[in-house]
């Protein structure tokens, strides 16, 4: 008990604390509250420690004398912003938790200019009067995909609802069973579909859908034929499914119209670039389906959005629906999409102008002369304990798109027989600008193929810290 008293004596007083030079240089450039509310948290934690007897006495001591370091830390933590740049060294090129596709230059010249003044959002500059925020994007999709009308909406999932609630509100959708899919974070096909009121009829099986499926089941209540890609995961083996034109000829036959949720929706054939083959929008369009989704990140490196896409009477239903109002874009993603997508219309350069098709595309020959730079910057503050070396890896594509696809590339490893690899990770995790790394087998991957280059002294220069850290 003496101990305790002896340890509780020494908590310094906040006021006390309020003198010391580095809070004093924290109070210039933070809120008064939070240094107040921080400094009282920090010496109650203390408080709650020495009264549970949790730690050592010792090590308590030390944490009282130096309680000035983690009170400054806490305090910078809860003054920056919760949203910010990371470095993904993942190898995974559209990483969902980590924003997804990341937008060219060119393209947030743009959007800058809108953040910083007005813009002709919903205002037609030729006819001085009000305009629609649709039509900024309508002409360049048509152009790009070939059919007869688009709209764009805030996601994907939201564009399927819109469709589903134009097109079959309280009527029958038709659907095969192996492509009720989950399209991340829990939310399934079934459950967006539910939301539009319409009445899902499954067919076929999990592995086998046949033509015949669909022609048997249609009704006078059913109102779409609709086809879901599975781009974020292959059944193998026993399987088949309904070609999309023989689908489309049956709705022909039937008028019932028929439509796709691409999901990742892919306007240049990657296949020329080594890769796997993945249906395109056009491809869609031009086996005459009458209505497709798909998103405007992932595959298309564009902002998150849901572009819908097909026959301009269904198209203008769409915009009747109050529904379009709630999902309705705004002027960001308007700029970032449009910027994106006028990308598209070199095929030659879209490769090198969109980073995400860059990245994906990009020889490995390229990705180890990035390689061997890293290294050298790295190169200078490794030590006995902690190591680095360049090795072979595999990409991912990411982002629920081609779920095989494995390219490969090149990292740096960094390993320790001596420190926690963990450890490492998260002390990389933790810097101003925060690393994320991979972790096998208790070693670190930097992989050079989510690198940007204009990247590398901050990588190598927080590596340094957390080598002095340790």
């Amino acid at each position: 008990m003496d101990i305790k008293r002896e340890l509780f004596r020494k908590l310094p007083k906040i006021d006390q604390l309020l003198l010391n030079d580095e809070i004093k240089n924290t109070l210039n450039v933070t809120s008064r509250n939070i240094v107040v509310e921080t400094i009282r948290e920090e010496v109650e934690l203390l408080r709650n420690e020495i009264l549970n007897e949790r730690v050592k006495n010792e090590e308590l001591e030390y944490r009282i004398d130096n309680i000035i370091k983690p009170i400054t830390t806490k305090i910078k933590k809860k003054n920056s912003i919760k949203l910010k740049k990371v470095i993904n060294c993942t190898g995974v090129v559209i990483h969902t938790n980590l924003g997804r596709s990341l937008i060219s230059q060119s393209v947030m010249e743009n959007i800058s200019q809108l953040a910083l003044g007005y813009s002709n959002l919903e205002f037609d500059l030729e006819k001085g009067m009000r305009g629609s925020r649709y039509s900024h994007l309508e002409d360049i999709i048509v152009r790009i995909t070939g059919a007869e009308s688009a709209m764009v909406v805030n996601n994907n999932a939201a564009a399927v609802m819109l469709v589903l609630s134009s097109l079959a509100k309280g009527r029958e959708v038709i659907v095969s069973r192996g492509e009720l899919v989950e399209i991340g974070g829990s939310f399934r096909i079934p459950e967006v579909m539910e939301q539009s009121n319409a009445k899902l009829v499954e067919v076929g099986t999990t592995n086998k859908t046949h033509l015949r499926d669909y022609i048997e089941t249609i009704s006078e209540d059913t109102a779409v034929l609709m086809k879901v890609h599975t781009s974020n995961y292959r059944i193998l083996g026993f399987t088949e499914s309904v070609d999309l034109k023989q689908l489309v000829e049956v709705g022909k036959t039937k008028g019932i119209p028929v439509i796709e949720d691409l999901g990742s929706g892919v306007l240049v054939d990657l296949s020329k670039y080594g890769l796997a083959y993945e249906p395109t929008v056009q491809d869609s369009i031009l086996a005459g389906v009458d209505i497709v989704t798909f998103s405007g990140d992932k595959l298309l490196g564009g902002p998150q959005a849901g572009i819908i896409i097909g026959k301009k009477k269904y198209i203008d239903m769409m915009k009747k629906n109050p529904l379009t109002r709630a999902l309705r874009v705004d002027k960001f993603t308007i700029s970032a999409l449009e910027g994106t997508l006028r990308l598209y219309l070199d095929e030659n350069n879209v490769i090198k102008d969109v980073p995400t098709l860059r990245m994906i595309t990009m020889p490995i020959s390229e990705i180890e002369m990035k390689a061997e730079v890293l290294f050298d910057k790295m190169s200078e503050v490794v030590n006995d304990r902690i190591k680095i070396e360049i090795v072979d890896t595999m990409s991912q594509v990411g982002g629920g798109s081609m779920p095989l696809e494995e390219i490969p590339s090149k990292a740096i490893m960094i390993y320790s027989n001596e420190l926690s690899i963990s450890r490492i990770e998260k002390e990389l995790r933790n810097q101003k600008i925060p690393i994320i790394a991979r972790v096998y087998r208790d070693n670190i991957y930097l992989d050079l193929r989510t690198i940007q280059e204009s990247d590398f002294e901050i990588i190598a220069e927080e590596f340094k810290n957390v080598i002095n850290e340790m």
